[in-house]
């Protein structure tokens, strides 16, 4: 996995009138997620931007609030990759942590929020990874057609265990024939997606169609 610089500016004022201020002056409003460093229930002083937020159990989230510039996650966002962010905040310190979410306006598409989680050494993530395909696939020689059903699939292992891409061989798939979830196995990799989901197929064409309706004639 890639890895990516980024810096942040703490914000102690959030809301939606505040975040709308914020993006007029090229500032994206972003989260990160990790883990709470204390018991719950917690008294004291945070850092700016920092707050807890319980999730049960005596356990909680320490949730940190702060700003990026919109100029320096362009290529973050809007690219094939993915990343593991080395994030900096002002006054906060230095974290490791992967993109959780995304929010995009539904009419301009512009980026409005940034959810991240922090990620750690020894504990495993999950994330999503792109699929490429290798080989030229039997069933295409016979006049199929090879379709990519999943362009991403979800996996589990430690962050530096995650690869940039998920390479599959299609060179043995037959006509009418697909890869699920379960034929994939990736060294170090659990595969979080539905074992029956069909990953690539090669489909029946019409092309293939009139080629077996020659041979039975």
């Amino acid at each position: 996995m890639r890895t990516f610089q980024l810096e942040g500016s703490p914000r102690e004022i959030v809301g939606k009138k505040a975040s709308k201020a914020m993006r007029k002056e090229g500032l994206i409003p972003a989260i990160l997620y990790g883990q709470a460093p204390v018991a719950l229930p917690y008294k004291g002083v945070l850092n700016k931007g920092e707050t807890i937020v319980e999730i049960g159990g005596g356990k909680g989230l320490m949730v940190k609030n702060f700003t990026v510039a919109s100029d320096q996650v362009r290529n973050l966002i809007y690219s094939p990759h993915i990343y593991l962010v080395e994030l900096t905040v002002e006054g906060v310190g230095a974290m490791k942590a992967i993109i959780k979410d995304l929010q995009f306006h539904p009419v301009s598409d512009a980026l409005l929020h940034i959810d991240f989680l922090e990620v750690f050494d020894k504990k495993p993530i999950v994330m999503e990874v792109p699929v490429v395909l290798e080989g030229h696939a039997e069933g295409v020689k016979s006049g199929g057609k090879l379709n990519l059903e999943m362009r991403k699939l979800r996996v589990r292992a430690l962050y530096d265990k995650i690869p940039e891409k998920l390479t599959i061989n299609v060179e043995n798939l037959a006509l009418g024939k697909s890869v699920q979830v379960k034929d994939l196995n990736f060294e170090g990799l659990e595969m979080v997606n539905a074992k029956d989901a069909v990953v690539c197929s090669v489909k029946l064409t019409r092309a293939a169609r009139g080629m077996e309706a020659a041979k039975e004639g």
